[in-house]
């Protein structure tokens, strides 16, 4: 039995315990769910030429310098899936409203965006949401930013949306450290918010910031009689790399199991 990585903040959780969120391809939308058997795919809208992609993170990659706590809790994690983010934009807006709040309160936040200015979808597994598209971004005023608690957030989205359909053919086809180098020249879209959009989208976590709050307290947890730096120290990120070294493999499969163990952690 595989865990289903639940990074992302469209993830629901059904009746029977089961995960689903709606995803837009470059071809239509599909329903996703998850349950102890693994991911299912469901094409509701369009075709079903563009399939989205699953990433499967096995923690017998974690690079072996790390710390032995830190192995084997990820190690009984065990084998996971993520849903490598299909649509580009989506993972921007979603990087864009982590901006400045906690975990919990992007969660609630990109819900609300989702369900009062995106698009309802019919699935199998109940009335799911995207994300408004970057025209829908542009036409809203503040009042209706401010109306879910995306005020803050209006200057970037709206610039990201601006600059998204002349780019975004180009975006797609470019790795993770290329489009991280594209993301951040957007205005108000910094290096943490690239990175989290290019490992979003690509299945990257490689390219991760590394140093995000989110790792640094799981792998606390996971392994709490190591001796982590603290949380103002800067020596985190630099550790962290240098377990896995130029294996980009290691780091991927290091940061991805610790997010996925918080997540469930959670």
């Amino acid at each position: 039995m595989t865990v289903l990585t639940m990074d992302h903040p469209a993830w629901a959780e059904l009746e029977d315990g089961g995960r689903a969120r709606a995803v837009r391809t470059a071809s239509g939308v599909w329903a996703v769910g998850w349950d102890r058997h693994g991911v299912h795919l469901a094409c509701v809208d369009g075709s079903e030429e563009a399939k989205p992609a699953v990433i499967t993170t096995d923690p017998a990659q974690v690079p072996s310098g790390a710390p032995a706590g830190l192995r084997e809790g990820l190690t009984r994690l065990g084998v996971s899936q993520r849903l490598a983010n299909p649509w580009l934009w989506d993972a921007i807006t979603t990087a864009v409203l982590r901006q400045v709040v906690r975990a919990g309160q992007a969660r609630t936040l990109y819900r609300n965006w989702c369900r009062t200015h995106g698009t309802r979808i019919s699935t199998p597994y109940d009335d799911l949401h995207l994300a408004p598209a970057p025209d829908r971004v542009l036409a809203l005023g503040d009042d209706e930013f401010a109306a879910v608690g995306a005020r803050f957030h209006s200057t970037a989205l709206r610039a990201a949306a601006t600059v998204y359909e002349a780019n975004a053919g180009r975006w797609q086809c470019l790795n993770a450290p290329d489009l991280v180098a594209e993301l951040v020249r957007i205005p108000r879209i910094g290096p943490w918010t690239a990175a989290a959009a290019a490992s979003d989208f690509t299945g990257d976590f490689s390219v991760y910031p590394h140093d995000d709050l989110a790792v640094r307290t799981w792998a606390a947890k996971i392994a709490p009689t190591h001796d982590w730096p603290d949380k103002k120290d800067k020596a985190f990120g630099p550790m962290w790399t240098g377990w896995a070294g130029p294996d980009r493999t290691a780091l991927h499969t290091l940061t991805l199991s610790t997010l996925t163990w918080g997540s469930h952690a959670r």
